[in-house]
């Protein structure tokens, strides 16, 4: 059983996460688990078949909203790749309970695979339509309360402008 540390040092990261050299990166899936848009489909298409395959193999059923599960992550320099599926804000699926699901269900899977650093992206927060400011909170506060053994998290932004505010959020946290 791994042991347990306080919280995870958490870094805003401005750039792909289909390029961090960590051993987990964690994909914004959908309950299909056959790949998709947006982080979906840059980590499918970065990690080649072999991540589909994986999905098709280990997830016949797809995955629920607010689940985890890994797969291999192919081609990329992680060892892994934890899909969750996030809740849908644009279908009406608003539950941020859901949201930090996705969040603490990643960091378990990441234990029992003995990871020691995880990039996340920011789950919901593209495609499907969540309030950016309350996916960044959200993220965080999942993360931090996680009770995680991983002693490294990342939230991987690809654009500048939502990095600052993940960092402005971090800044805020570490402060108060």
């Amino acid at each position: 059983m791994p042991v347990l540390v306080n919280a995870p040092s958490v870094t805003a990261i401005h750039g792909d996460i289909t390029r961090q050299a960590v051993d987990v990166v964690v994909n914004a899936a959908n309950n299909a688990m056959r790949g998709g848009g947006g982080v979906d489909g840059a980590i499918h298409r970065a990690g080649g078949p072999a991540v589909l395959e994986d999905c098709i193999r280990r997830f016949p059923d797809g995955l629920a909203t607010g689940d985890a599960g890994w797969t291999t992550a192919g081609a990329m320099p992680a060892r892994w790749v934890v899909h969750t599926v996030g809740p849908n804000h644009r279908a009406g699926q608003r539950d941020r309970g859901l949201l930090e699901s996705c969040y603490r269900r990643s960091l378990e899977v990441a234990d029992e695979l003995g990871a020691r650093s995880v990039a996340f992206p920011l789950i919901s927060a593209g495609v499907y339509g969540w309030p950016l400011d309350d996916a960044i909170d959200a993220a965080i506060t999942a993360i931090s309360g996680s009770g995680t053994s991983v002693p490294e998290v990342l939230i991987v932004a690809f654009d500048g402008a939502t990095h600052a505010r993940v960092r402005r959020a971090l800044d805020q946290r570490t402060t108060s």
